[in-house]
């Protein structure tokens, strides 16, 4: 193994420079996109680290990426999990893929989110690997894909923890615990919201624009779908007590497109809605809510699609000794710090659906995460390092 490899901040500029971009629904138009090339340089790498790995397809291009290092017999098996993809670079002031250390900081798409977090994981199982510290609890590392979009990823990795044959050598069984890597400022998220994410279509009929009373503008009847999403939005932070670390719930509409032609009267309309979920919320209620809301105000009819991100929150209900014992190990590494609760979800609710306790943990700020000139702070970089190696042999000592 190369002793390089520990330190995080080479390896994270490695990861940087091999672009992993998540699409989002884009057409792919170069090699930026998928993850395919960063998951062969993991590969790489774990075949040079000579740890057991595995690579499993989950779509074309893109693949989860698992690693293993065997603890001492007995001790909990403890996941840590980062994803490889990052959201697309349109509109960065900084070369995105060339990383560049300046003032303490180093520059380039995904170093905040979430590579950052991935290279302290990868320094510190392989300082695990090498310094083979007893007692130490097995640690599992996922590098997952397709998390920034429709979490392709986890749920391929989660769902085969229930499957009759379990397609993954490494982790054939649930793991004891999982630690999701994602931009904290070394706080630990316990909590944080779902999200769920559908398009709703009004229709109508197309004539000529010279005679629109011929015809049904759809994009009039969506207008009248808007302003009663704006005052479901506004009456529904109150209509349910605020999660205390959370926040209320919260709906947005953030897409819209209709119409063929300035000169034809529109018949058809599409909006995209965004509905933020908290703890003690179910996710399934979302849709139909909305959707009654409207019934009750239209005298027409509006169409809602299945969603297409159905992601549950994160309760904390679970997961307190996992924090506190997570919390007592930053403590000693970089002095104390919170539980909090988020607004944006990550695979740590996926994990904890499947009856895993998760929480989320990792360097970097998330205000700097998807920007125009994303960074993540060095000294941050290397105290998650230490933290990620001394918690697997913290784990082990309960």
């Amino acid at each position: 193994m190369n002793p390089r490899v520990v330190d995080p901040v080479p390896l994270l500029a490695d990861l940087i420079r091999i672009p992993s971009v998540n699409p989002m629904g884009r057409a792919v138009t170069g090699p930026e996109f998928y993850e395919g090339r960063l998951s062969d340089y993991l590969c790489r790498l774990f075949q040079e680290w000579n740890v057991p790995w595995e690579r499993l397809e989950v779509a074309p291009q893109r693949a989860n990426v698992l690693a293993r290092w065997e603890g001492t017999p007995g001790a909990p098996v403890l996941l840590y999990d980062a994803h490889q993809d990052t959201v697309p670079a349109d509109g960065m002031v900084i070369p995105p893929f060339e990383p560049t250390i300046s003032r303490g900081r180093l520059f380039g798409r995904g170093a905040c989110d979430v590579k950052g977090g991935l290279a302290a994981m990868l320094a510190a199982f392989a300082r695990l690997a090498q310094t083979r510290p007893t007692p130490c609890a097995t640690v599992v590392l996922s590098c997952t894909c397709d998390e920034e979009a429709t979490s392709l990823g986890i749920q391929h990795l989660t769902g085969a923890w229930s499957a009759a044959e379990n397609c993954y050598r490494l982790l054939s069984r649930r793991p004891d615990y999982a630690v999701i890597a994602e931009p904290t400022q070394l706080d630990v998220v316990v909590a944080h919201r779902g999200a769920v994410r559908w398009k709703l279509h009004t229709r109508g009929r197309a004539c000529h624009s010279s005679r629109p009373q011929d015809g049904v503008n759809a994009i009039y009847r969506m207008g009248r779908v808007l302003r009663e999403l704006e005052a479901y939005a506004a009456a529904l932070p109150a209509s349910r007590p605020e999660h205390p670390l959370c926040g209320p719930a919260t709906l947005s509409v953030g897409l819209i497109s209709g119409g063929s032609s300035v000169n034809v009267v529109p018949d058809a309309c599409t909006i995209e809605i965004d509905r933020r979920v908290i703890p003690g919320e179910r996710r399934e209620d979302a849709i139909p809510a909305v959707a009654e809301w409207l019934q009750e105000r239209l005298d027409f009819p509006v169409t809602h699609e299945a969603p297409y991100v159905f992601s549950p929150p994160l309760d904390d209900d679970r997961n307190g000794p996992l924090s506190d014992r997570l919390l007592a190990s930053i403590a000693a590494a970089a002095g104390p710090h919170r539980k909090i609760g988020v607004a944006y979800g990550t695979h740590a609710s996926r994990v904890a659906q499947a009856g895993v306790p998760a929480v989320v943990f990792g360097p970097g700020d998330i205000a700097q995460a998807h920007t125009e000139d994303e960074w993540i702070d060095l000294e941050q970089l290397q105290q998650a390092t230490d933290i990620y190696a001394q918690f697997a042999v913290d784990m082990a000592k309960l």
